[in-house]
């Protein structure tokens, strides 16, 4: 290749990868302007929760969600207050983000009150909630304690929750790694080479992402967005590092930049390439759930992986043919220096007695190994993944929660969240009898659009007198039933559920929705979801591993390692949540993301470790192959370990209790991999199988050096 093309590709490869992120880069702080936290959104099309919210416009005014203010003074409520309540009301209703009041409703004890704000459809929900709550806090009297709640409400606080994860959240991860690589490479340039090209990854994903969310293709939630940032800044620092420690090998062996360039790409292409597709098709298999959120996250991280994948082989190695050795400054490792000593008698560093022990305890070392992962995967038996109340769901301080449980003390719980159920209109009466007839049932109404308040009261055999009725659409009519307990607690859902059983048996074709039965049917599909895609990745990236190390033994024995090792994670992370924070549980998702990403991210680093003794055994036998493998690849994989451990433990910063279980498990499930399983259980019991280890290969035949 001509000098001129030396000089003009990387430079070419620069300036494409600049453009990328100046056009990509802006689109940080609009990603929310295509994400939604609404939970029905992410519903499948099957779920009865989805059926009825898109049938519910049918039955009354179109309508945004509904703020419930809830005022409260211990030992009751005087005239005044009652009077500043009123006047409160009439001062919500003349709001343009606020289409309709509820007159003031005194609880039955007399120290509460309760007004129902529903928002308009065009209200950007958490403007409008911090509106609201403005107003209440200058209209409460001395004495009296308000809080603004309901759906609206939490729908707000989640919202507010999620405000860092733009700034916030990147800022710490890209710092935990700044500092990390420092100390790792003692250089001050290396992490701005590598840092800037994971974040130059990450401007090419946002942007994908946010046009394919603009055209609705897919469905991006607060949950995701974080996610991704942290992935590929992970990954793709993860790939980097792997590169750059190729090149930093080529440059001891080869006199010029380009030789050590195409000397890294070589020894680095195939593992990075086999990683990279293997996290790619393991988040991808999310496409089989019927959760949208779920389905959206696959093809989100996907593309995150694919950019990290294209900016760690281009432009990477553009910046490093650019700068050279001087990257390196101080260590620059010069042309003809000797490599360091991999095994034997002069091999010193960690590594070297890492390999050491192996070599002299390999069946020892796994066996401990395994039975110490074992002992710490004994924490799933209190692991607790069915779902947690949407008032848990916010970590800290948070009105709606508070709200709800004065609402609670005062009002039948499901205030302003009823269940909602659309069933033929020739079955009303029926249909009133069985919902009124379901224990937790506190009152049901019939959805009216001619009734000024958008409902009308129904008896058991009939609906109450007067001038508006039950609106009818298509055959159906839409009742409301209050429940008596809060709409996100255990004993809502189990009445949501004999509500389901109690109209099916009037109607067969009656559904049932609303806030409680949208954390039913969410939680019931994400632990299908968790049961269907965890054997699916199993079995997928055992079919990689099988034709990437051309053998049965070896992937058979990674994939076993990963699996003892996540439950291992898992396990810790169920008796943390339990016994340490005392969080309320967790949502049936988290053991299914930290599966993905812990076996998807945990192969990776196996697949570094056991394509270099591959490819050493090969040269060297099987068991030279392990220890020199262990030592030339201890180092960078530890290192990248540690970053991605950092990564995903800056989630912990976005106050969300699912993304802060992510955090620790994937964290210290990928700690632990690097760690234990990488470092000691894989290169024992390679050491201790020798050649079996790659068989049916020509290398499991092989009696001598090749």
């Amino acid at each position: 290749m001509s000098r001129f093309l030396r000089i003009v590709l990387p430079a070419l490869v620069i300036v494409v990868w600049l453009a990328i992120a100046s056009v990509g880069g802006p689109y940080f702080g609009k990603i929310s302007e295509v994400s939604t936290n609404d939970q029905t959104s992410f519903l499948p099309a099957s779920a009865d929760a989805t059926k009825v919210q898109e049938r519910s416009s049918e039955f009354r005014q179109e309508s945004g969600a509904p703020a419930i203010i809830v005022l409260e003074r211990d030992g009751g409520m005087s005239s005044s207050d009652l009077t500043a309540a009123k006047d409160l009301a009439t001062q919500l209703g003349d709001r343009d983000d606020v289409e309709a009041v509820s007159p003031v409703i005194p609880s039955e004890d007399g120290d509460a009150v309760e007004i129902v704000a529903t928002l308009t459809t065009a209200a950007d929900t958490g403007d409008a909630v911090e509106a609201i709550r403005a107003d209440v806090d200058d209209a409460l009297p001395s004495g009296v304690s308000g809080y603004v709640t309901g759906p609206a409400g939490f729908t707000a606080d989640l919202t507010e929750a999620f405000a860092g994860i733009d700034g916030l959240l990147l800022g710490v991860a890209l710092a935990a790694v700044f500092v990390i690589l420092i100390i790792v490479y003692r250089s001050p340039l290396l992490p701005i080479l590598v840092l800037g090209t994971a974040t130059f990854a990450l401007c090419a994903s946002i942007l994908v992402v946010w046009w394919l969310a603009k055209a609705d293709v897919v469905t991006v939630n607060g949950q995701v967005q974080g996610i991704l940032s942290i992935l590929v800044i992970g990954a793709a620092t993860d790939y980097a590092l792997l590169y750059t420690a190729r090149f930093r090998e080529a440059l001891r062996d080869h006199r010029t930049g380009w030789g050590s360039t195409k000397a890294a790409l070589r020894g680095s292409l195939e593992p990075i390439l086999a990683s990279g597709g293997t996290v790619i098709v393991g988040v991808l298999c999310l496409l089989l759930s019927d959760l949208n959120s779920n389905k959206a996250l696959g093809p989100v991280a996907a593309i995150g992986i694919a950019f990290s994948l294209l900016a760690a082989l281009s432009l990477l190695p553009a910046l490093l043919l650019a700068f050279r050795r001087a990257a390196f400054w101080p260590l620059r490792p010069a042309y003809g220096s000797a490599h360091p000593v991999l095994t034997g008698p002069d091999a010193r560093g960690v590594w070297a007695r890492v390999g050491r022990l192996v070599a002299r305890r390999s069946r020892v070392v796994w066996i401990v190994c395994t039975v110490g992962l074992l002992a710490m995967g004994t924490g799933l038996v209190g692991l607790k993944a069915d779902g947690v109340p949407q008032s848990d769901l916010v970590i800290g301080a948070a009105q709606a929660r508070d709200g709800q449980d004065v609402l609670a003390d005062h009002f039948p719980g499901g205030s302003g969240s009823p269940a909602q159920v659309i069933g033929s209109e020739r079955d009303l009466d029926a249909l009133v009898d069985a919902v009124t007839g379901v224990d937790g049932v506190d009152g049901v109404v019939a959805a009216a659009k001619d009734a000024p308040s958008g409902t009308v009261r129904v008896a058991g055999d009939s609906a109450s007198s007067g001038a508006a009725a039950p609106t009818v659409s298509r055959g159906d009519v839409l009742l409301e039933a209050t429940l008596s307990d809060p709409a996100d607690s255990d004993a809502a859902e189990q009445t949501v559920r004999d509500l389901r059983t109690a109209v099916e048996r009037v109607d067969p074709g009656a559904l049932v929705g609303g806030v409680t039965a949208t954390a039913v049917d969410t939680n019931d599909t994400g632990i299908r979801d968790r049961t269907l895609i965890i054997p699916v990745v199993l079995v997928v990236i055992l079919l990689i591993l099988m034709l990437l190390l051309r053998s049965v033994v070896a992937p058979l024995v990674l994939i076993g390692s990963v699996i003892v090792s996540f439950a291992a994670a898992l396990g810790v992370g169920a008796l943390v949540f339990d016994h340490v924070f005392h969080f309320p549980g967790a949502d049936p998702s988290v053991p299914l993301y930290s599966f993905v990403f812990l076996v998807a991210l945990g192969v990776d680093y196996n697949i570094f470790l056991m394509t270099r003794v591959r490819e050493e055994a090969l040269r060297h036998g099987p068991h030279e192959g392990v220890l020199r493998g262990l030592g030339v690849t201890g180092g960078v994989i530890t290192s990248a370990g540690v970053v991605l451990a950092a990564t995903f433990a800056a989630l912990g910063v976005i106050p969300i209790l699912f993304l802060v279980q992510i955090a620790f498990v994937v964290a210290f499930g990928v700690l632990l991999d690097t760690i234990v399983v990488r470092s000691l259980l894989v290169p024992a019991i390679a050491y201790d199988l020798g050649r079996r280890a790659w068989w049916p290969s020509r290398l499991s035949r092989a009696n001598h050096h090749m």
